[in-house]
């Protein structure tokens, strides 16, 4: 019997949560081994586990993979998440590098200066609103179909319910003017595995907050 997949990281949101959010959507189980202090991360940069002396790290099938790109894509491949030809891949590559653009934008938000927070949680809102949902609202229009690409279930319908409920954390009505957005939400959320992973005690991690920031930069610088 193969092991389960072991993911080392803090234990927060970060570069990590797009990966349990794949392995969760194909109903994979999955351990994690928290990175708590600097020592638990040292530890792993002498033992060679690290490529590029950083984390997010995966342990799966025999290998230690980091770079989350380079995870997402191989957990996508291995469970069929992927497009059915080389054009519906391209198009999602285009559609998870924007979700992800957006993303990062979030993820770094509580980091930045507290007299530049307004200001940038007010970009955050506008770049989502005015140059990234339209585009998806527009796509469900276009094709009338469920999911965003090729009509099947895949990383990209994951990967955006992830962020839409990442802005959503920041403005709850966000969605007030795309409907079709809104009714994709709700029913990406009623697939059985995301459904799960969306109760309350599954392995999906809360906004981050003043705690662990304290916490992530012990340990990181």
């Amino acid at each position: 019997m193969a092991s389960k997949p072991r993911l080392h990281y803090f234990k927060g949101r970060g570069r990590m949560e797009s990966i349990r959010w794949l392995l969760a959507a194909a109903g994979v189980e999955y351990e994690e081994q928290f990175i708590a202090a600097k020592e638990d991360l040292e530890k792993l940069k002498k033992d060679g586990s690290l490529l590029f002396q950083q984390v997010p790290m995966v342990e799966i099938d025999g290998m230690k993979m980091v770079q989350s790109r380079a995870i997402l894509n191989y957990i996508a491949a291995k469970y069929k998440l992927c497009g059915k030809d080389l054009k519906e891949n391209a198009l999602m590559d285009m559609y998870i590098e924007s979700i992800m653009d957006l993303g990062e934008m979030i993820m770094i938000h509580p980091f930045k200066p507290a007299d530049g927070k307004e200001k940038e949680l007010t970009l955050i809102i506008e770049r989502a609103t005015t140059r990234y949902f339209p585009v998806f609202e527009k796509a469900l229009k276009d094709h009338g179909q469920d999911y965003l690409v090729g009509n099947r279930f895949s990383r990209a319908d994951v990967q955006l319910l992830e962020v839409i409920l990442m802005v959503e954390d920041l403005e709850a009505d966000v969605l007030s003017k795309f409907p079709l957005l809104k009714t994709y939400k709700g029913r990406i959320s009623n697939i059985p595995t995301i459904k799960k992973f969306l109760q309350p005690g599954s392995a999906r991690k809360p906004p981050i907050n003043e705690k662990d920031i304290a916490e992530i930069i012990k340990i990181f610088h």
